[in-house]
């Protein structure tokens, strides 16, 4: 039998002994159970955390608790068996996914928790995309095996179909659904078996039952993995078998690589599979030092800077948080160390902080420690004006970091405090919130004087007032939801001329561009982006006053001629011009590209776009008509249908305008049995009247 794992030591180990991971899945597939389980398992917490009786570490907040989700990335850190594990565990839900793009940002690798009934699901083929753009490597684990029709093969042709990655499956399930008590390990060709008000497992023998499936699935594993590991497929060939040290050297190197995925398979909720998990994470994911050194700029240059305690420091917020005790600034240490005391360059404030204290994270309970080394998430008190995504770094070696991108906003509330006497407290308590989540934005609309809130859903903004209102004690008034529309060309105009000439006593202003305009071609009928070129000859315009044209063409994309939304999907090309040798300027051929553009843009076709999202619709058979119908009324597209277990599943695209109360409406058409998830599928071209009377052209 197992030692408990809880007793094992504390990791003192260099970097290697490390691992940064996110834990990433859908909504309810389980990933924060996974990680309570984890703290459990390696003696952080001394008793389990539910996520069904608000007892769980990581959603602590209490919109978290109340609504059962995780809302906020959470950090942690415990060890296990010498090794030290930071770990985020990240919102599922597809409004919250910027705390998802952030914490991917600073981390070296991730678990992809999958539901072993639904397999991917929509927000778990988002979070894998946005791991994919970090180049983050995963390991997955199929999930809830114990539940009523759970299938792990089905949750991997899945993995494989979807994900288009190629699934390394390590383990085989003892007993189905009721009946799941443990695995068998394909590497050890062993059994684990846990069983009830034990937290370790029993070790032994495959069960006699198990023994063809497992050694059929074990050479299915060194086969898929000599096709794509060379030393691995030079063993094969002479012994027609792997060895287990190559065989776990080749995943290592696969998962390193991204060219495959180890998968395994548990039941967290049960305790189940969440120690042979823990062990893959220490022998598949990366250490600091397995992955490439951290790129940024100085003066100009690009450079790299090695995770080593002993060069300059260099880290990332990537999180800023305010408390009732003070501001907390969450930080990714790249390189170098900070110890309490030490004066910090904010590389692209150009303003020093001072670092006050250095907490270790545990969610909202924090340790503090003397320093922290290249490796580290920690959080620090002191800074008072860093943001997310700013570089802080040694004021002697700065190096600027890429910060992490925020998507635009998709959903507007106008906001008003019911109070007048409690209008600057709202500005404040907005203003906050803005500098804790990038994704959403303040602003005063010119027309109307109102102060509008704009965020990535209508639960992202039902959260955000709902912080004001419990944070800050404001009432606050919400108005009706609103959709963020774009304005894209339909038919462009070819050979625009525009002349921008000014002449008021002094240095005058002149311009002289010619321009094509046309729709920008893309893969999908989205026609997201701007693309700007130049074909001019013979010098007829500097190559300076190009730029100034390409300048004052994304100056005019702010505001479009059918209702003041953004541009998009257009190409601008510069055909021909001619300058003043006096009164031609930089500023000059700005204007010109500006009012250019602007003429040009009347001059065309335009069509307003709406942003729409992927639905996914779970129901009963009995109501698939009752919602097919309903989505067809919302101007759904049905994209495809499946039933499995007596439950239907409906994908279809829906203008996000269209789903605003809809939770409400699907709960009342099947008695509380049906269920829905979103992910954004970009713009698609609205109806030919908009809200506000704007009629596309």
């Amino acid at each position: 039998m197992r030692t408990d794992p809880r007793h094992r030591s504390v990791s003192t180990g260099p970097l290697t002994r490390v691992r940064n991971l996110g834990i990433l899945a859908h909504v309810d597939a389980g990933k924060t159970t996974v990680t309570e389980r984890i703290l459990y398992l390696t003696g952080a917490t001394h008793k389990r955390g539910e996520v069904h009786d608000g007892t769980t570490v990581t959603d602590f907040d209490p919109q978290e608790r109340d609504r059962g989700i995780t809302i906020f990335a959470a950090a942690v850190s415990c060890d296990w068996d010498g090794h030290r594990i930071n770990l985020i565990d990240t919102p599922g839900h597809v409004d919250f996914a910027d705390e998802v793009e952030r914490s991917l940002r600073v981390l070296d690798g991730a678990v992809a928790v999958f539901d072993a009934v639904a397999g991917v699901e929509p927000q778990s083929e988002a979070v894998w995309r946005q791991a994919d753009r970090h180049g983050v490597p995963r390991i997955a684990f199929v999930n809830k095996l114990d539940r009523a029709g759970a299938d792990l093969d089905q949750a991997v042709r899945s993995i494989r179909e979807r994900l288009r990655t190629v699934p390394l499956v390590v383990q085989l399930p003892v007993g189905q659904e009721d009946g799941f008590t443990g695995v068998v390990d394909l590497l050890r060709m062993r059994s684990l078996i846990w069983t009830a008000g034990r937290d370790t497992y029993e070790e032994g023998p495959v069960p006699d039952a198990l023994l063809a499936e497992a050694a059929r699935r074990r050479r299915l594993l060194e086969e898929a993995v000599a096709e794509l590991h060379p030393v691995a497929l030079e063993e094969f060939c002479e012994r027609s078998a792997l060895s287990e040290p190559t065989l776990a050297g080749a995943l290592r190197d696969l998962t390193l690589s991204g060219e495959g995925v180890v998968v395994l398979c548990g039941a967290a909720y049960r305790d189940c599979g969440i120690e042979p998990l823990l062990e893959a994470v220490v022998a598949y994911l990366p250490s600091p030092t397995d992955v490439p050194p951290v790129r940024g700029t100085r003066d100009g240059a690009e450079q790299e800077r090695p995770a080593d305690p002993e060069a300059a420091f260099a880290g990332l917020v990537f999180k800023v948080n305010s408390t009732s005790t003070g501001r907390l600034t969450y930080v990714r240490v790249y390189s170098g160390t900070i110890r309490k005391g030490d004066t910090v360059l904010d590389v692209g404030a150009g303003r020093s902080e001072r670092i006050g204290r250095i907490l270790r994270v545990q969610a909202d309970r924090h340790a503090e420690v003397d320093r922290a080394e290249a490796g580290d998430i920690v959080a620090v008190v002191g800074p008072k004006a860093a943001r997310s995504g700013a570089t802080l770094s040694t004021p002697a070696a700065p190096l600027l970091l890429e910060p992490p991108t925020a998507a635009a906003p998709v959903v507007t509330v106008a906001v008003e405090a019911r109070s007048r006497l409690d209008t600057d407290r709202l500005a404040t308590a907005l203003a906050r919130l803005v500098e804790e989540d990038p994704s959403l934005t303040v602003r005063t609309d010119p027309e109307t004087g109102q102060t509008v809130l704009s965020g990535m859903g209508e639960l992202h903004l039902e959260v955000a007032v709902e912080k004001i209102r419990r944070a800050h004690g404001l009432e606050v008034g919400v108005g009706r939801p609103q959709v963020a529309y774009r304005e894209t060309v339909v038919r462009g105009v070819t050979g625009l001329v525009y002349r921008h000439v000014k002449q008021d006593g002094g240095a005058g202003q002149f311009a002289h561009v010619v321009l094509d305009v046309a729709p920008l071609e893309t893969d999908d009928d989205r026609a997201e982006g701007f693309e700007f070129s130049s074909t001019v000859t013979g010098g007829r315009v500097p190559q300076e006053f190009v730029r100034a044209v390409e300048a004052g063409c994304r100056d005019a994309l702010a505001e479009g001629p059918l209702g003041g939304h953004p541009v998009t999907g257009l190409r601008v090309t510069l055909t021909d011009g001619a300058t003043h040798s006096k009164d031609s300027s930089e500023m000059a051929f700005r204007a010109a590209g500006r009012f250019g553009l602007r003429e040009a843009l009347r001059t065309g076709v335009m069509a307003l776009l709406e942003p729409v999202v992927e639905v996914t619709v779970t129901v009963p058979d009995d109501a698939v008509g009752t919602v097919l119908g309903d989505l067809a009324a919302r101007r759904g597209r049905v994209s495809g249908q499946a039933t499995r277990s007596g439950t239907a599943v409906v994908t279809a695209t829906v203008p996000l305008a269209e789903l605003f109360g809809y939770a409400n409406r699907l709960r009342s058409r099947t008695q509380g049995r049906g269920t829905f998830t979103t992910r954004p599928a970009g713009y698609a071209p609205a109806p030919a009247t908009v809200p506000g009377g704007v009629t596309s052209s």
